[in-house]
């Protein structure tokens, strides 16, 4: 059994299809996959048992987009079954080059609930947890994960002054690692600046596979609505993410008995604006350390 899979072009996204993938697994244990998409995505995906290749869509950058996808469709060669994560156009294009005997494409907005949820009903099938196969980073010392960036837009910030209380908090007990992405070193270096302890910065330092095994490593972690934060649900990690103007009934955190969602609920929110359209970022600036601390205090409390 052959199968391509074309992942979401974001990190967390790509990982929220991992329990649809899974239960493909399961009828089709001896499948051989293709991995198709963004380098954050198939660079999750690509530990997987049952990975067979990866192919980048360079096809952004193409002279022609629509013939380099032609022409990759079909070099990639035959399927037994190709399953597209995306419902844009240029996807439904992409599985018309392809060579299969079956192809599915997922349709956006035609069913609800969790995104988790709607991945899985493009396939018919009950999702479980999510599910990556790096394995996690062995820390020397109770670790705690600061992850300040958000790669959506400002709007899905927390604050750095804020990140930095929580930290100084947790520094006589624990290691300080702070993440961030290429794009989000300058909010990690002012995190950093104005952490009262000597931290680890990894800003801008990782690859998608040492992200991943440092984050599922961790003992607790603090992140807004990000791919982190579905990296750290996989391993189900002890996570605060605080959400302002996006729906956390849709992205949080999906089986995770130990993550923790702060919103405040605001009539604004949620806005699914990349940045505040009203200036003020009340969803976010009213959310304050010391819920944070106290959520992750009590954890820790109630895992003794």
């Amino acid at each position: 059994m052959n199968i391509l899979i074309e992942l979401p072009t974001w990190l967390g996204d790509a990982v929220m299809t991992t329990p649809a993938i899974e239960e493909i697994i399961k009828q089709y244990p001896h499948a051989k996959i293709t991995f198709f998409g963004s380098y954050v995505s198939t660079q999750a995906l690509k530990s997987h048992p049952n990975s067979l290749h990866v192919k980048l869509d360079k096809s952004k950058k193409a002279f022609s987009r629509l013939y380099w996808l032609y022409k990759t469709a079909k070099e990639l060669g035959s399927f037994d079954l190709t399953i597209s994560f995306r419902s844009s156009f240029t996807s439904k294009l992409f599985l018309s080059f392809v060579n299969a005997k079956k192809k599915i494409q997922y349709k956006k907005n035609i069913h609800s609930g969790h995104q988790v949820q709607k991945y899985a009903k493009t396939l018919h099938v009950k999702p479980q947890d999510l599910k990556l196969y790096q394995k996690p980073y062995v820390y020397t010392r109770p670790t705690l994960g600061i992850n300040p960036g958000a790669t959506y837009g400002s709007a899905k910030r927390w604050y750095p002054q804020e990140f930095a209380k929580v930290a100084t908090h947790f520094a006589k007990t624990h290691d300080i690692v702070i993440f961030g992405g290429p794009n989000e070193v300058d909010i990690a270096n002012e995190v950093e600046k104005l952490i009262d302890a000597k931290v680890t910065n990894l800003a801008g330092k990782t690859d998608i596979t040492e992200l991943i095994e440092k984050i599922a490593g961790l003992s607790l972690f603090v992140t807004n609505d990000s791919g982190p934060m579905h990296i750290a649900a996989a391993y189900k990690i002890p996570t605060v993410t605080l959400f302002g103007p996006t729906k956390y009934d849709e992205t949080s955190q999906w089986n995770n008995p130990n993550g923790y969602i702060i919103s405040h609920n605001l009539e604004c929110a949620p806005c699914m604006k990349r940045i505040c359209p009203l200036k003020t970022h009340e969803c976010m600036k009213g959310i304050n350390a010391k819920e944070v601390i106290a959520l992750l205090e009590n954890h820790l409390l109630l895992g003794k």
